[in-house]
């Protein structure tokens, strides 16, 4: 019987072995993987801040401005991103001064007034659209 413990003791260390270095593969395995996915995270971030630096820094701010026109156009954001201060606090001054004297009425037309703009905005061509807006600095439509 002492024997069959040996040999069963043999066998049992053998399996422990055997799951010891299945272990060690698998954590290496793993290692490598994470490596892998950490650099692919970080060619990932850096593409992403590189066209968001590209979009937020374009010398063209035609999306941005029509967007912003056609969303929050009644404020008038998209006069003061592309650095019309004045068209923009006439528009703000509109919304909120006059909007609340004319029950709203004024501030539905500054709003359609920025949805008009924002649609002129993102129909012109990058080049129209820079010439006319940031090189012409054309304050209305």
């Amino acid at each position: 019987m002492s024997e069959e413990k040996k040999d069963l003791g043999d066998k049992a260390e053998e399996a422990f072995d055997k799951a010891k270095e299945t272990a060690k593969e698998a954590a290496e395995d793993a290692k490598e993987a994470a490596k892998d996915f950490a650099e692919e995270a970080k060619e990932t971030a850096k593409e992403f801040s590189d066209g968001a630096k590209q979009a937020l820094n374009a010398d063209n701010k035609k999306i941005l401005a029509g967007i912003l026109a056609i969303v929050l156009g009644g404020f008038g954001i998209h006069k003061f991103i592309l650095g019309y201060t004045k068209e923009g606090i006439i528009m703000l001054a509109a919304t909120l001064v006059l909007g609340i004297f004319t029950c709203g009425i004024a501030g539905w037309v500054v709003w359609i007034v920025g949805l008009i703009e924002g649609i002129l905005y993102l129909t012109k061509s990058d080049e129209e659209f820079y010439n006319t807006y940031q090189v012409g600095k054309k304050p209305w439509f």
